[in-house]
């Protein structure tokens, strides 16, 4: 119970890694906070968690965000810890950087990578000596993939600058670098021929979970990690390998 009477952001938990993320901290005592745009998801989580709160949040929106961050101080007064998960990528078009379109990639970069700012700035008034942030990453930041891989390496970028503008205040702010992890939105993007190829080409011959990830979370948030910030995480069973 290393998150008892914690109160907890996670964006965009109403499915996939997100739900796993709220569900393995409510399993650790923390009050979960289900920021999620889509209703239907986001209630159905925040009801099947003992003492969690829905809040319908667009992250690509500031003033949403302060909605949000609004919505937990008067609810629960505190926040200890802000996962910043929420992304476009079930639904992600298949499109090159020389022929997407702008309005679509502007409204990308400001889910996939503005939206993990504009809430942590809500935050961080709240935000006191020892609270921990983790920024959803991913390896596709390491690798040609894009503007899915180039909002993920403006994470990165995003994670190690906070780390070192917020480490006087007591707040860390690491992220973690999924592989590719075996949740719906993944078997809507990859067929199945091709995950099974490219699993051949891992370390650890599968593909990772959300539990796989939830376990990394909860260390980074957690106590235990006290002197640990600015790191970027990669949880991809040997997928990616960097000297």
């Amino acid at each position: 119970m290393r998150f008892q009477d914690k109160v907890a952001i996670v964006t965009g938990a109403g499915q996939g890694i997100g739900e796993g993320y709220a569900r393995a901290l409510a399993a650790e005592g923390a009050r979960v906070v289900v920021a999620e745009l889509n209703e239907t998801q986001g209630q159905r989580v925040a009801k099947e968690l003992d003492g969690a709160l829905y809040v319908r949040t667009d992250v690509s929106d500031p003033a949403s965000a302060q909605t949000l961050v609004d919505t937990v101080m008067g609810e629960f007064g505190r926040i200890d810890c802000l996962v910043n998960n929420a992304a476009i990528f079930h639904d992600m078009r298949r499109e090159g950087l020389t022929t997407v379109d702008y309005d679509y990639l502007d409204r990308f970069l400001k889910v996939n990578l503005l939206g993990a700012l504009y809430v942590t700035r809500a935050a961080l008034p709240h935000l006191q000596d020892g609270a921990a942030i983790v920024n959803q990453s991913s390896t596709a930041a390491w690798s040609a993939t894009g503007f899915y891989g180039m909002a993920k390496a403006g994470i990165n970028h995003l994670t190690v600058s906070l780390a070192a503008e917020l480490g006087d205040r007591g707040v860390r702010v690491n992220a973690i670098a999924p592989g590719p992890t075996d949740t719906e939105a993944t078997r809507h993007i990859i067929p199945a021929e091709h995950r099974d190829a490219m699993v051949r080409t891992f370390a650890l011959k599968r593909m990772g979970t959300p539990a796989d990830q939830a376990g990394a979370l909860l260390f980074l948030l957690s106590d235990e990690a006290s002197w640990v910030t600015g790191q970027i995480v990669a949880v991809d069973g040997g997928s990616v390998v960097r000297l």
